[in-house]
């Protein structure tokens, strides 16, 4: 017997606001297709709930009390950029001034590309929504739509239905870019506001690109927002993927990262996590080539009632391939910190090398921090582990610092960077690893 669920309000209102935003989303007749079939999806499982294994530290359906109305946007409709200063102000002035390609998407509506003519030969960088109402192209139609087909994610299926715009990044085979796409999420509208992007990139094979990603909001915006990242990585590529989440303490952020890896490649990505009302943060990594290399790290700051969910699935579908994982999360006041991770090591991917660790320092009594780390072997010859450890400040480091002059707010800092220094290390660029270690600084000054 089938059992009708009650829908709750914010359900409700997810699925009638689609009607009313459906004729000025970006596409072609087949995303209009796409997008009401994800929105069949999303009628049928409902968001989800602590019932669900994979949600069951993050209840999405009790977390999410009500809707906001969903940012528009129309392919040719240009938002206007934001000054420097603000730009500054929401991302910080290392990452606003670093030398990058720079996109923005504000408010989800593209609002420009600076540094395009650097570009090499053999680079397409554009808006999702163009890219969307443009020409048939195979990758972006199968990458769009699919996810929704292949798995049970109500979370992408409701980004497919709603998503405005994003980025579109196909990289020939064997090109190089010099200089990182940094692509800027900026959220800062007068009121309640829900965003949703997608970015959908191709890099061919042999060709090397760094890709960060900075989610941003201004003071005290109240946002929600859902970005899905497919990244489709060729055979001996090299893909460096950064992510900063840092939307303000009235923001719900829900992050979702596709990877899938050719062989030879190696794929390198890091996410910080800081000043965030509830963020979850899920990658969904496949290795479908042979000797590949792949390392998947990040840190979480959580104080106040933050609640932090790093959830991760790395499956070893072919043999002889890697993978890394060191999460750190620091956490104050209430907050509550999350980490899933599950290793699947196919049949056929023999001599498979995973390794997990999941750290947590906690600053005070009342936060929590739950590890739920997962192997899944169905292969002989492997080496696989994980682990997971949680802490406080060691009382004879700090009595250390404060015998040496160090007062002790200072010397709790500087305990808190050494901890998480570890992670920060794993940004191989030096520029970048600056910048990420100059936004953790302002977190733990504040």
């Amino acid at each position: 017997m089938n059992v009708a669920v009650t829908k709750t309000r914010a359900e409700q209102a997810l699925l009638q606001g689609f009607e009313q935003v459906a004729g000025v989303l970006p596409g072609a007749v087949w995303v209009r297709a796409a997008r009401e079939k994800a929105l069949g999806a999303v009628e049928a499982l409902g968001l989800p709930h602590r019932r669900v294994e994979e949600w069951k530290y993050t209840d999405l359906r009790a977390a999410l009390k009500e809707a906001f109305p969903p940012a528009v946007a129309s392919a040719g409709k240009v938002a206007e950029p934001p000054s420097p200063e603000a730009l500054a102000a929401a991302i910080g002035p290392e990452l606003a001034t670093m030398a990058a390609i720079r996109v923005m998407i504000r408010n989800g509506r593209f609002a420009g590309i600076d540094g395009a003519a650097r570009l090499p030969a053999g680079v397409v960088l554009a808006p999702l929504a163009e890219a969307l109402s443009g020409r048939t192209d195979e990758a972006l139609e199968s990458a769009f739509a699919v996810e929704v087909d292949a798995a049970r994610q109500p979370v992408i299926a409701l980004n497919t239905a709603y998503a405005t715009d994003g980025v579109r990044l196909a990289v020939s085979p064997g090109v190089e870019i010099t200089e990182p796409v940094h692509v800027v999420f900026l959220a800062d509208a007068s009121g309640p506001l829900a965003v949703t992007t997608r970015n959908v990139i191709d890099i061919g094979p042999g060709a090397k690109v760094t890709i960060v990603e900075s989610h941003a909001g201004a003071a005290g915006v109240a946002l929600q927002a859902n970005t899905v990242t497919q990244i489709n990585v060729g055979d001996g590529a090299r893909v460096a993927h950064l992510k900063v989440i840092a939307e303000g303490e009235r923001a719900l952020h829900l992050g979702s990262s596709l990877v899938k890896l050719g062989a030879d490649a190696t794929y390198r990505a890091f996410e910080l996590t800081a000043g965030v009302g509830l963020a979850r943060n899920e990658t969904m990594l496949s290795y479908l080539g042979e000797n590949t290399a792949a390392d998947v790290s990040g840190m979480a700051l959580g104080r106040g009632s933050a609640h932090i969910d790093t959830t991760l699935t790395i499956d070893h579908v072919a043999p002889a391939c890697e993978s890394r994982e060191l999460f750190k999360y620091v956490l104050d006041g209430e907050a509550r910190g999350i980490f899933q991770g599950k290793v699947i090591v196919r049949p056929d991917a023999q001599k498979s090398d995973g390794k997990q660790m999941a750290q947590a320092l906690m600053l005070s009594e009342a936060v929590e921090f739950d590890s739920k780390p997962e192997l899944e072997i169905y292969a002989d010859d492997v080496v696989c582990g994980h682990g997971s450890t949680v802490a406080e400040i060691e009382p004879d480091l700090v009595f250390y610092c404060r015998s040496r002059g160090i007062p002790l707010e200072e010397a709790r800092a500087l305990l808190i960077d050494s901890f998480i220094g570890e992670a920060l290390e794993k940004v191989e660029d030096e520029t970048l690893r600056e910048a990420f270690a100059a936004v953790a600084r302002r977190w733990l000054e504040a």
